[in-house]
């Protein structure tokens, strides 16, 4: 078993080594555009991630996940637009602000499960985008807050583009973030999580304090899509009540549930997944949201466990039916007698 578990460590450490490398020369094989959606899979990843860390390991599906993301854009963008504030420190301010607002609604909505849970996430969303909506003299109301200055990393000016730039320092966030998560749903706070969406009155009755467990989770996934949503309103340069919108967090549970609920890196398949799906089949057709439907509905039917696990569905039906198939002659062997007894038969008729 250690040697089974050195051997499945050391592949995830190529896998991660080989994937950081291919990341880092993207800029200097791809064109600005593909870079660009590139740099917003990045982005869509930590918060399917996020969004992760509540559906898939603690059970808690969110339709108001969306909430801590448009909260991070707005401090971002208020803040670099209006005071100058620098990047870390506004990303910083923002990631506070989704922690705030965890703690704020955790103890309302973390009274209900399942279905409740989502209802209940999906209402404080929706009271959230009406006050954004309404407030005009600070969030701009419908209109939003366009012309959000871009950071740049200081020792690149000059030598990449503007987008390779802002490409690096997002990726150089999101990869401190992602391995920050990692560490997380590896800890005995990960695990415990994993046996709060299996069974949680099974720990309760071991002495675990559930409710602080998933209120923890809670805060700590606010704060990682707080994060995403500071880092987007930089790429965008725009922040709107869209970003509030519980229709962005149902593409969030979309990119988790078709990438692999409940693994690790199911969701930055799924954002991968979706966010092409988006820009390819929008360029013949605007009825994307359609085909998107259709791949889910496909995924979920076929695929229960996501795309991140088809490589294993696949392995487990080519065994399956390698031990179902014939080992022998399905028929007996005839003998003579009989061969004399079928051409007598041919020669009376």
């Amino acid at each position: 078993m250690m040697m089974v578990e050195f051997l499945r460590q050391g592949r995830s450490i190529v896998f991660v080594v080989a994937l950081l490398a291919a990341l880092a020369v993207a800029p200097a094989v791809l064109p600005t555009y593909p870079l660009s959606v590139l740099t917003e899979i990045l982005i869509f990843t930590l918060f399917a991630m996020s969004l992760n860390l509540l559906l898939g390991y603690a059970g808690l599906p969110s339709l108001g996940h969306s909430a801590f993301f448009g909260t991070g854009g707005y401090v971002v963008g208020l803040l670099a637009k209006y005071y100058g504030t620098p990047a870390a420190a506004a990303l910083l301010i923002a990631v506070v602000a989704g922690v705030v607002l965890a703690l704020i609604t955790g103890p309302f909505v973390l009274r209900t499960h399942g279905a409740y849970f989502l209802i209940l996430t999906l209402s404080l969303t929706q009271v959230l985008f009406g006050i954004v909506w309404l407030w005009r003299n600070v969030t701009g109301g419908d209109d939003g807050l366009p012309g959000i200055p871009t950071p740049k990393l200081p020792f690149l000016i000059g030598r990449v583009s503007d987008t390779a730039n802002f490409y690096y320092l997002a990726l150089v966030i999101v990869a401190v973030a992602v391995a920050s998560l990692g560490w997380i749903v590896r800890s005995p706070f990960g695990l415990a999580l994993i046996g709060i969406r299996e069974n949680e009155r099974y720990l309760e009755g071991l002495g675990y304090p559930t409710w602080t467990i998933k209120y923890a989770a809670y805060a700590i996934a606010g704060a990682y899509a707080a994060l995403a949503g500071g880092l987007f309103a930089y790429f965008k340069g725009f922040v709107g009540p869209g970003q509030i919108s519980w229709l962005l967090a149902g593409e969030a549970m979309v990119m988790v549930i078709v990438g692999g609920a409940g693994t690790f890196w199911g969701p930055a398949l799924g954002s991968v997944l979706v966010l092409l799906l988006r820009y390819e089949v929008s360029a013949f057709t605007q009825r994307w949201v359609m085909i998107l439907g259709i791949v889910f509905i496909l995924t979920v039917l076929l695929l229960p466990e996501g795309f991140i696990r088809l490589p294993k569905r696949l392995r487990d039906i080519r065994s399956r039916l390698r031990r179902e198939a014939p080992t022998g002659p399905t028929v007996a062997p005839v003998g003579r007698s009989q061969e004399r007894a079928v051409e007598r038969a041919i020669e009376r008729s």
